[in-house]
């Protein structure tokens, strides 16, 4: 059976690093799967969730990535997060505050760049709550 290496790597830490069979993950173009021996290939990420199916057991590892890098060669996958959190990690109460900070954010933006940046955080939030509830109903 092939097999790819996958690493994914936020600022803070590495989060994930092993053997799979599957990866996806959003694309900056839509939803991608990697499967071994991918032609290579550099994009951007969007914030959500990215699945990677285990080689050793078939299990579904889950992290969130608030975007970042993917990069991909036949026999490995880099994932480099903005922020990744793990999937059992996540925490829907507070991604929804967050969520709700933001948009009183965009509400009272003074500028351009504060109604860009609140717009971001919105983004990324709603994105992680949509996974978490994905992930939870598995």
């Amino acid at each position: 059976m092939a097999t790819i290496h996958v690493d994914v790597v936020s600022a803070e830490q590495s989060i994930f690093s092993g053997e799979a069979k599957f990866v996806a993950l959003p694309g900056e173009a839509g939803e991608l799967g990697i499967l071994p021996k991918h032609t290579p290939l550099i994009t951007r990420i969007r914030p959500g969730a990215v699945r990677i199916t285990r080689a050793d057991n078939g299990e579904e590892e889950f992290v969130f990535v608030a975007g970042g890098i993917l990069e991909v060669q036949p026999g490995c996958v880099t994932v480099l997060a903005d922020t990744a959190i793990r999937g059992h990690d996540l925490d829907e109460a507070k991604a929804t505050e967050a969520k709700q900070i933001a948009e009183e954010a965009m509400k009272n933006a003074k500028s351009d760049l504060d109604l860009a940046k609140a717009q971001g955080e919105f983004a990324a939030m709603a994105a992680q709550i949509a996974a978490i509830r994905k992930f939870r109903k598995k």
